[in-house]
């Protein structure tokens, strides 16, 4: 289960090989291994900082062809994987900063360190009102891995 990238058209994409774990009336789950990029390394066995995680991904949509077990192909593209970062790393970390440098300058720095904490859980709990609408912003397309 790998990660890698082709270009079709101008799009690039990003694929994972995955495995449908259920499958519901307008959604199915499946389960990708995400391995970092020392996966594939040789000497993968003897350093420590290799790692993987099993992800389960949502996929909008039914397909009857499709049944629990079978090996999929999930394919995003490369633009939904930067906005995904973006909006969970990048924009939190400027928003938690610029909240602990006015805080700090404000109030002194046990305020700017509270600000910058409660600026985050605003933050996220703001994402987290908003997942119906984001959610809609990345589709993952899937297909059945070629045997």
């Amino acid at each position: 289960m790998q990660l890698y990238s082709k270009n079709v058209g101008k799009t690039e994409t990003i694929r994972h090989e995955g495995v449908v774990e259920s499958i519901g009336s307008d959604s199915m789950t499946v389960r990708i291994l995400q391995a970092s990029a020392c996966s594939s390394c040789s000497a993968r066995q003897l350093c420590r900082s290799s790692e993987s995680k099993e992800k389960l991904i949502d996929v909008r949509g039914h397909r009857p062809t499709l049944a629990v077990g079978d090996k999929v192909v999930l394919e995003g593209t490369v633009h939904q994987s930067r906005r995904a970062s973006l909006l969970a790393y990048v924009v939190p970390l400027v928003v938690m900063l610029v909240c602990l440098f006015v805080g700090t300058k404000l109030a002194g720095e046990g305020i700017g360190a509270l600000a910058a904490l409660l600026s985050l859980a605003l933050y996220y709990g703001v994402l987290f009102l908003l997942r119906d609408k984001i959610e809609g912003e990345f589709e993952f397309r899937i297909s059945q891995k070629e045997q």
